[in-house]
Formats: C-alpha cells, structure tokens, sequence
C-alpha cells in the first residue's frame, strides 16, 4: 500500500505537518560565520524523530524506530546565530516500512533550505524493518 498526499506548489506536499523551532548554537557557526550545512542535517533528524512522536499514538512510538536512508537537501540561505528557525516537516509518502519525509526550514518567511529523506522503520526490540500499520500510517498521511 502506498500513501501519497499532494499540495499547492511552494508548499510542502504532505499529510499533518508540525513545526520545531530551532535553537542555533555558537558551535553551529562555521568559519563563514553561518550555520554549518551539516547543523541543518542534525535539525531535519530531530524533526523527524518529533513528528513521529507527536502523531503517532504512545503505543506506536514504543514499539517503533526510525532511521534515516537518505537525506537531500538544497540550501536556499545561510542561517545566523542570532536567527529565528523554525523546521516545518510531514510525510510526503508511506510504503511498507518506508516513508519520505519533507522539512522546511525557514526564518520568518525566508526558505533557509528543503530536505526529501526517506526513513525507514524499525521494530523496537529486534531492529528489523517493519510495515506500520494502516491505522497509524493514517495518522500522517492526508486522507482525500
């Protein structure tokens, strides 16, 4: 079974989406005086990992591990120490025991970067792939 859920173009194609403000560290900063780009890989994790946990029901989130098969990731804009973030993200598509993840991040209105990853997810206890059950895919994934 494959769930797919379609947006107005600019706007991230997904089911429920949930927001995760960002905090940026001095230790994010690089030598140019921006976010180093492999900070916005740690927040597209972390984000996924908390849109899991906010939709999913307790029992779900117990039994079940994401990780992560692929990222990729097109930078828009550099990101400030003293800036805003916030990293917007949602399941684009759910296929057996793999989903493909969308994260915005943005400052205000400025785009700072869009992430497509595809997670895989894994039984709690014998970190096998397993497939998510219909019900709790439902929860993530717009019903039209």
């Amino acid at each position: 079974m494959t769930l797919v859920c379609k947006a107005p173009r600019g706007v991230a194609p997904v089911g429920p989406l949930t927001d995760h403000p960002v905090v940026i560290r001095p230790e994010d900063i690089d030598h140019m005086g921006h976010v180093n780009n492999a900070v916005y890989l740690q927040w597209v994790q972390a984000a996924v990992i908390r849109h899991w946990e906010r939709l999913a029901d307790a029992e779900a989130v117990t039994r079940h591990l994401w990780v992560a098969l692929k990222h990729e990731i097109t930078y828009r804009r550099p990101a400030f120490l003293a800036d805003s973030v916030v990293a917007t993200t949602g399941i684009e598509a759910a296929a057996g025991a793999k989903a493909r993840f969308r994260t915005l991040i943005r400052r205000g209105d400025d785009l700072l970067a869009e992430v497509t990853s595809l997670w895989c997810c894994l039984d709690h206890a014998t970190h096998r792939p397993v497939r998510l059950p219909r019900a709790t895919l439902a929860r993530f994934v717009a019903q039209g």
